[in-house]
């Protein structure tokens, strides 16, 4: 059973963007991210294995335990968000 990592020595904003806009950390692509999801609402991510998808109602407060590479401004409604590696 894979072991899903929710915890990172990184934190930044993120500001959803276009497909194109990888998060960084530094001056380097991460390999993908948690979102803390700070005020709650959709989420359009595009994960580390290419799979484009919304998840919906993300609550306040809560992780997303994906590895995120990308959060897509289409169809994003949640704010306050925090990228964790």
């Amino acid at each position: 059973m894979a072991y899903q990592k929710l915890q990172g020595s990184n934190a930044q904003v993120v500001t959803p963007g276009v497909a194109t806009d990888v998060i960084q950390f530094g001056s380097s692509n991460t390999r993908g991210c948690i979102i803390y999801v700070g005020a709650g609402g959709d989420l359009h991510v595009i994960t580390t294995g290419g799979d484009e998808v919304t998840f919906v109602d993300v609550p306040t407060g809560s992780f997303l335990p994906v590895q995120v590479v990308q959060v897509v401004s289409t169809l994003t409604t949640a704010t306050s968000l925090l990228a964790i590696h």
